[in-house]
């Protein structure tokens, strides 16, 4: 799969609106690898995105689900945080959203990622059952899963996948581990990560965590990467669908770092610290997506105020290089970049 790509660039699946058709679109029709994301859709909405994406490429594409984790929380510490939350919500005129578990429709879009013939499938917190694997090989997809750890790459490997996305601590939005305990939140960073990996199993992976420039794009491939996935790197894009406040805030001087948090979803993902980020991730509980749908009025009501500080602005920690290009102009530049590192 890889090795038929003009350039080993994948865009990464990034949920909540931001992977676009026409993103996908201009990542691959330039000679990358371009994805949607299935995640908080339903499968009909990630169907149509299908269909949409398919009018305007003709170029293999993919796209990523999650995985339903565990049904099992702590409620006391989840209606703590809503407690906690209702000032919140007060001050913004809306109301905290009702805690729940869901599967993010997983059996309706298993059945409409094996009907559509998906190019490249890819999951995110886990790895699906062999059975699972297999089905979706057999109707022609090429399988990736996102793996954090030398351990879940080698569970990975075992199900029959046939690639890996080795996610660094350096990646923003989610971190996709297999499972969300604090206790083992301990991260590597990608380089000494993938690494681990690399001695670990024998299918190809792909480097994802931090990188931003040919430079890095570089340095993956020399250390055993097929390909690399960039995700803040594409979020500036017009093509992206990241909320205008969220590409913004990216060059706002006033953002000056990052870090992980479990505040607005309940599992840890990285992004910009803002005001609701800084008060509320040590209180945060570890109950997805139980805390996703309760901050979800939240944000909405602060992106409808314009104020960036209540957001979710995931960003990974090269967010600074992200650039205000055209999606096919940014691929361009990373390969030209790419060359040059080679060449140096």
């Amino acid at each position: 799969m890889f090795s038929t790509l003009p350039i080993p660039i994948i865009q990464a699946p990034m949920a909540g609106g931001v992977s676009t058709p026409e993103l996908a679109a201009a990542v691959s029709n330039a000679g990358g690898l371009g994805f949607l994301a299935g995640g908080y859709k339903t499968a009909e909405a990630m169907r149509k995105e299908i269909h949409k994406l398919r009018t305007l490429t003709d170029r293999p594409f993919g796209v990523n689900v999650f995985v339903p984790g565990d049904k099992t929380v702590d409620e006391e510490a989840v209606e703590r945080y809503r407690v906690a939350l209702a000032a919140e919500a007060e001050r913004l005129g809306a109301s905290v959203g009702e805690p729940k578990w869901e599967d993010d429709d997983w059996a309706a879009k298993f059945d409409v990622l094996l009907q559509e013939r998906v190019p490249v499938v890819s999951f995110t917190f886990g790895c699906p059952d062999k059975e699972v694997i297999a089905a979706l090989q057999k109707a022609g997809s090429f399988v990736m899963v996102t793996v954090t750890s030398r351990e879940e790459a080698c569970m990975a490997a075992e199900a029959g996948a046939n690639a890996l996305c080795v996610q660094g601590e350096e990646a923003g939005g989610h971190r996709a581990s297999f499972g969300n305990d604090p206790k083992k939140d301990e991260t590597l960073a990608l380089f000494p990560l993938l690494a681990q990996v690399r001695t670990a199993v024998r299918i190809p992976l792909v480097a994802a965590g931090g990188i931003m420039d040919g430079r890095g794009i570089a340095a993956a491939l020399k250390a055993g990467a097929s390909a690399v996935q960039l995700g803040t790197a594409f979020l500036r894009c017009p093509e992206s669908g990241a909320h205008p406040l969220h590409k913004q805030a990216l060059a706002d001087p006033r953002f000056a770092e990052t870090a992980v948090t479990r505040a607005f979803t309940g599992r840890p993902a990285r992004g910009l610290v803002n005001r609701f980020m800084a008060e509320y991730r040590a209180m945060a509980p570890a109950a997805y997506p139980h805390v996703h749908h309760m901050t979800k009025p939240l944000r909405a009501a602060s992106a409808k105020a314009g104020d960036p500080e209540g957001m979710s602005l995931w960003a990974g920690t090269g967010y600074r290089l992200a650039r205000e290009l055209p999606a096919a102009e940014l691929v361009e530049e990373l390969k030209r970049e790419l060359e040059e590192a080679w060449q140096a």
